[in-house]
């Protein structure tokens, strides 16, 4: 490597490890670490069962034991395939190879290169996805057809590859035209793209999945509506959406911002829980928008994207890790295979950090919630009802929730509960 190459690949690396202090640093600040003060005399204790029935935590286990597997084989084999395609010169081969029919041209490299790419991987896994569709129809949480299954399998991975082929065309444009800097501008780039992202995201993607319809005048929407101006973040609408399309699961979002703000229930919801629960359920999204957690998860999630992109500067640096590849440069379509497979390493090693906060904030969302209806009993009905419709294990391995769990427990949920009546109610 020349010296302007090793002075551009320290660049990166000081880079990198600048926006990762800084990424740490908001953590740090932003996480709500003590969502609720404790008690006089302690926490309440954490009852493993969630008060489900000794059926119902049966068959939540059971859930989870058919499916558990399957999940951490998908993504091991995933994995795997993105290393012997990245770490290989098969991978380079495949770029190559899917575009000889067009002359070859860097540009058709990029674009076909990641759709193949992402077709493979899709491929690979899809027998572990056919599986884990079958356990969810089998316990009864999945109302899709085959056909249905097939469309959103489709729909997801064009969506993905679409989004991250033009992503890469730029990275690799940049890497041509700027080989010194291209890093910096693309990491930049990356952080703009989460948060223009993340402000269009719930209004163009959603549509692509499920139809929406406004919820029926009267008392609930009445309610609903008092209930986001009560606490300081107004919704234009209230809407209902087909999720028993492909469900029985329960679930009520908050999407979009300003003027596009609304509130999204699912149609099961409405089917199977009173009033009250929909209310706890809904006053736990507003509470999100109340404390602006989109918008500081915005802000890590665009420093993280610069300090990976500039990592990626000083990774695809490294001449060993390019002749492993077969590739010449990150301007060399061919380092598309090893890009992909260190974005996903990257990836796996950020998903601890990421729900350790994110557990942190659905905490202070639920407290957000017990304060906005001041109705613990139903904040806690509603979590049992939840649990049970979409066989939530109410107490999983330590080692599962510490790596994948982003919420709390339900039964951390409920003595969480708990004490804030107590802390209510002395």
């Amino acid at each position: 490597m020349s010296r302007v190459g090793r002075e551009g690949a320290r660049a990166a690396l000081a880079t990198a490890v600048i926006l990762g202090i800084a990424l740490a640093a908001v953590i740090v600040v932003t996480t709500p670490w003590t969502p609720l003060p404790e008690p006089v005399g302690g926490h309440s204790p954490v009852d493993p069962t969630a008060g489900l029935s000794p059926e119902q935590v049966d068959r939540a286990e059971a859930f989870a034991a058919a499916l558990r597997p399957a999940s951490v084989a998908s993504l091991l084999l995933g994995l795997a395939v993105s290393a012997l395609l990245g770490l290989t010169r098969a991978g380079g081969r495949l770029v190559r190879a899917v575009t000889a029919p067009l002359g070859g041209g860097w540009v058709w490299q990029v674009l076909l290169g990641v759709l193949a790419l992402a077709v493979v991987g899709r491929l690979v896994t899809l027998p572990l996805s056919a599986y884990g569709e079958v356990v969810r129809q089998r316990y009864g949480l999945s109302t899709r057809s085959w056909g249905l299954w097939l469309r959103d399998v489709g729909v997801s991975t064009a969506i993905d590859a679409g989004l991250t082929a033009v992503s890469v065309l730029v990275l690799v444009l940049l890497a041509r035209r700027l080989p010194r800097t291209w890093w910096a501008w693309a990491g930049a780039g990356a952080a703009a793209l989460v948060v223009v992202g993340s402000f269009l995201w719930p209004v163009l993607m959603e549509p692509a999945f499920n139809r929406f319809e406004p919820l029926a005048a009267g008392q609930l929407r009445s309610d609903l509506l008092e209930l986001a101006e009560e606490n300081g973040t107004p919704v234009e609408d209230v809407l209902v959406s087909d999720a028993s399309r492909r469900t029985t699961a329960l679930n009520a979002y908050v999407s979009g911002f300003g003027s596009t703000r609304r509130i999204v229930l699912y149609d099961t919801v409405l089917d199977r829980l009173p009033d009250d629960q929909v209310e706890s359920i809904v006053a736990h999204e507003l509470g999100h928008v109340a404390t602006d957690d989109v918008l500081a998860g915005t802000l890590m999630g665009a420093l993280g994207a610069g300090a990976g992109v500039a990592a990626l500067g000083w990774l695809l640096s490294a001449p060993r890790l390019l002749r492993r590849a077969g590739a010449d440069g990150p301007g060399d379509p061919r380092v598309i295979p090893l890009l992909l497979f260190l974005m996903a390493v990257g990836t796996l090693l950020s998903t601890p950090v990421q729900n350790a906060v994110s557990r942190q904030v659905e905490s202070r969302a639920d407290v957000r919630a017990l304060d906005l209806t001041g109705d613990p009993e139903a904040f806690a009905a509603m979590q049992q009802d939840l649990a049970g419709s979409n066989l939530n294990d109410p107490d999983p391995p330590d080692a599962w929730h510490w790596l994948f769990g982003s919420h709390p427990t339900v039964a951390q949920r409920l003595a969480m509960a708990a004490d804030w009546a107590r802390l209510e109610r002395p």
